[in-house]
């Protein structure tokens, strides 16, 4: 089953959105604002994505330039801090099995869709 982490008010996320409900492929769609993952979600996402915690934090978000920017933490607190602070997960993200893929552009999910 395909999931779209999504945040709706998120141009690139409502892309990545289109596009599935376009492919007629059953997905399901999370909205990890409402419902974020757990620690333990999250750490299984990121090993699908194949990167490092800190590679998914949005640094751009005032709560990571307040409190966390400069600052060094392990794998495991960054993954605590995203589970706390769901708005710092970069968006939308798209698993396929083991597969998954930050669709930054929205293009990226042929890579793991098709």
């Amino acid at each position: 089953m395909i999931k779209i982490y999504h945040n709706n008010r998120c141009s690139k996320s409502r892309s990545a959105l289109t596009i599935l409900q376009e492919s007629g492929l059953d997905f399901e769609i999370i909205y990890y604002l409402e419902t974020p993952p757990t620690i333990e979600e999250l750490a299984e996402i990121i090993q699908k994505l194949g990167i490092k915690p800190e590679e998914l934090l949005r640094k751009t978000e005032p709560i990571y330039v307040e409190h966390y920017k400069g600052k060094s933490l392990t794998d495991d607190e960054w993954i605590k801090v995203m589970t706390e602070n769901p708005n710092l997960i970069e968006r939308p993200i798209v698993i396929s099995g083991n597969k998954g893929v930050i669709a930054r552009p929205v293009e990226r999910i042929f890579e793991i869709v098709y």
